[in-house]
This record gives structure tokens, C-alpha cells and sequence, in this order.
């Protein structure tokens, strides 16, 4: 049977209202042994745009399923063009006060680990370390036959090769690097196969409609299971790829802190939502443990 995504959720009337103190926080980190669990928001002042909320990209858009991309060749088409373009933008993202916030937490011995939903390699940019990366990553390529691995500017190159000329204007970029584009702007985007067989290629990310790696899904509930809290960042928890460590430490008397604007998923569980933009609350945090200049460039 083919999935579709869970693109949203409907709170529960009677969740507790987002506080706007970050102090909790404050204790869990300064307690050490905090787990990160990081979504989308945190990548937002990279500029990169959020899935849901204010301004979420999936007001307008789709994400690709696993079972289209592999059952469909114009659908394919339609995403590596949208990627190949957005890829443009995506990997020229920087990372912000809060990727390097956090890098500070870990090199201050504050944290156990680090989970990231996102694909965009901003947390290793900003300096941290041993970052799980739950849904994979944008920079690889992989083949869906041979199982061959390859960069992405690998394939940056072969296709900005094959569409000579190829220079749309996107009305947007999404979490996922897809970039917004109509079918009369894909065109007949030319798609090119794996070097090493021929085989289709695709990025190594979990699209949704995916199942996350079985192994990597265990990883990550051992760092569960090792930490004392577990602290969430920029992310609705929506989908259960990430709400499944939230109820896991919650289940085990494990504190969880959500730092997320809006109301998520994970709020039943949580001690406390501090509802601060990431930057705005994690700026404030290091500014208590002091740990100066953790937020600079």
C-alpha cells in the first residue's frame, strides 16, 4: 500500500501555553548529559524555510515520496531539476547562532549527543561533533541498484553538464533543497544515471513515505537511553521519525525541553516549551552558562 506524508497534526486544546523563559534549559544543560534532538527551525536563519508554521514551506508544497520518486521517471525528472536548483542556494547555506550555540554546548562537555532531522549538515559545519543524522544527508548521492555511493557536487557538475542553459527562477526553496518549480520550467531536464552501472540515483536522505534505517533508528534510541534529558530544537515533531525519541525518554522518566515557537507534537510530554525563536533563546542560554561568543561568527 502507498504511504503518504503526515503533513500536520492538530494540537490538542487543552496543551499548556509556551513559556518565553529559558531557564529550564539552562538547568538541564548546566545537569549535562543532554541529548539534541534538532528539527528544521533551527536552520530557518540560514535561510532555509521551516516545513510548518508561519511561512512553512508546506503551505505550497509537497515533499517527494519514496514511492514516487522510485515508480515514476517524470517524477524523477521533476525532482532532480528542483533539486539540482535549489542545491544552488541550499549549499551555500552558513550556519546560525543557534547551529553554533549548540556546537558551544558540546565543546563546553554539556551535551551527550546530538539528533538531526535535517539533511543540510549545518550542525558539522558549525563545529559539532558525532551528529547523528537521522533522515541522512543532502551532500551524498546515492545509487538505488549497485548501492554505490558519490558526492553531490559530483553530480552537480554531470548535470549542470547535461542542461547547459538550465536557469529557472524559483518561487522558492524548501527544507528537502527542492527548489519550486512548475512543470513548463522542468522541461525535459535531462537526468543522469549512476557512473558505476547505469542505475537510478538519489539523494541520500529518507524521503518521506521512507522507512529510517532500522540500525541508525537503534543508534539513536541508545543516546536516548545514555542521556539525562532530552533537549528539542525547531521541530513540530510531526512526523514519527523524531516523536518516537520524545515519548521513548518521556517513558523513561527522562526530562524533555522544547525550544519551538509554535505548539508541537511532543508538548504532552514535554516539562516545557520555550516558545523563543532558536537563535533569540539559545543566544540567552549561553549568555546564563556563560560561555561567551558561543553564538558569533
Amino acid at each position: 500500500m502507498r504511504m503518504r506524508p503526515t503533513l500536520s497534526w492538530t494540537p490538542a486544546e487543552d496543551l499548556p501555553p509556551g513559556s518565553t523563559d529559558p531557564g529550564p534549559v539552562v538547568d538541564a544543560l548546566s545537569a549535562g548529559g543532554v541529548l539534541v534532538l534538532s528539527g528544521a527551525g533551527i536552520s530557518t536563519e540560514s535561510g532555509i524555510p521551516d516545513y510548518r508554521g508561519a511561512g512553512g514551506s508546506l503551505s505550497r508544497h509537497t515533499p517527494m515520496t519514496y514511492q514516487d520518486f522510485t515508480a515514476d521517471a517524470r517524477a524523477r525528472r521533476r525532482y532532480w531539476a528542483r533539486s539540482h536548483l535549489g542545491w544552488r542556494t541550499f549549499g551555500r547555506a552558513r550556519p546560525n547562532r543557534g547551529h553554533r550555540a549548540v556546537a558551544a554546548f558540546g565543546r563546553h562537555g554539556l551535551l551527550s549527543g546530538v539528533i538531526t532531522q535535517n539533511v543540510d549538515g549545518l550542525h558539522q559545519a558549525a563545529g559539532s561533533e558525532g551528529v547523528v543524522e537521522l533522515h541522512g544527508s543532502l551532500d551524498r548521492v546515492v545509487c538505488l541498484s549497485c548501492g554505490a555511493f558519490s558526492p553531490r557536487r559530483e553530480l552537480a557538475r554531470r548535470l549542470e553538464e547535461a542542461n547547459a542553459g538550465f536557469e529557472p527562477v524559483a518561487a522558492g526553496i524548501n527544507p528537502d533543497g527542492d527548489a519550486d518549480l512548475t512543470d513548463e520550467q522542468v522541461g525535459d531536464f535531462h537526468v543522469v544515471p549512476c557512473t558505476v552501472c547505469g542505475g537510478i540515483l538519489k539523494p541520500d536522505v529518507v524521503f518521506f513515505g521512507e522507512a529510517v534505517p532500522p540500525r541508525r533508528v537503534e543508534h539513536c534510541r541508545e543516546l536516548v537511553r545514555e542521556a539525562t534529558s532530552l533537549l528539542v530544537l525547531g521541530s513540530s515533531l510531526t512526523v514519527m521519525s523524531g516523536l518516537r525519541f520524545v515519548r521513548q525518554a518521556a517513558q523513561a522518566g527522562k526530562p524533555v525541553l522544547i525550544v519551538n515557537l509554535d505548539p508541537t507534537r511532543g508538548d504532552p510530554h514535554a516539562v516545557t516549551r520555550v516558545a523563543l525563536p532558536l537563535g533569540t533563546a539559545l543566544t540567552a542560554v549561553a549568555a546564563r552558562l556563560g560561555i561567551p561568543g558561543a553564538t558569533q561568527a
